[in-house]
């Protein structure tokens, strides 16, 4: 009766011990749930917060102020999906021969960005100076002064109002704004998406640049 007994104590003891074990499991993969769930959540509310994760809407008014400002916002949405999720090896990567690295050439864009804020007058304080900036700072940076330019032109009253003179003569047509930074920064932006392509990290293929929208 007794050996009985502790063979049954003995039994007891396995089941608990092994209930024990996958309840800890249970837990274990519990937390880890929550953690990615929230890690996926803040990462996702991160991106958002910055501006060009979509072209924003825009009445179908086609004035000059509007049409140019297009242009930026679609520079804005092609340098945001361009930059999104570069490794330290895609800011690295530099074709053969003599040129810029992508790294060097996303330091480009920042600086172009900040041409067109000064081209056309506008303030705004950079948060970090430039040579203190990581990556993830200046493309930050780099996509808030291509929010500041668009808002601009959007609220002018007439783009000439941009065109820089000096003893009553014009020295800076707006018109140069245009085929200068904006379409130089669309350049690089391009290339940007070339190199990480080449160094295996392709943009996401949810984006879609004819709709400036991203797929679900």
């Amino acid at each position: 009766m007794k050996i009985f007994i502790n063979y049954e104590i003995k039994k007891l003891l396995a089941v608990t011990k092994s209930f024990t074990y996958f309840y800890q499991k249970f837990l274990l993969m519990k937390k880890l749930t929550i953690f990615f769930f929230l890690t996926t959540f803040f990462t996702t509310l991160a991106q958002e917060t910055l501006p060009y994760y979509e072209i924003p809407k825009m009445e179908e008014n086609y004035s000059a102020q509007n049409t140019v400002a297009r242009m930026v916002d679609g520079l804005g949405f092609r340098y945001y999906w361009s930059t999104e999720s570069l490794r330290a090896e895609d800011l690295a990567y530099q074709p053969k021969g003599a040129g810029r690295n992508c790294q060097k050439t996303v330091n480009h864009l920042y600086d172009l960005s900040n041409m067109m804020l000064r081209l056309t007058k506008i303030d705004l304080t950079q948060e970090i100076e430039k040579e203190q900036m990581t990556f993830a700072e200046m493309r930050k940076q780099t996509l808030l002064n291509f929010e500041a330019f668009s808002n601009k032109i959007k609220s002018s009253i007439d783009l000439s109002e941009f065109t820089i003179k000096k003893d009553g003569e014009i020295t800076v047509p707006f018109f140069n704004v245009i085929n200068g930074p904006i379409a130089d920064a669309i350049w690089h932006t391009g290339q940007i998406a070339s190199f990480r392509r080449s160094s295996g990290n392709p943009i996401n293929s949810k984006v879609n640049h004819f709709t400036g929208t991203v797929r679900e």
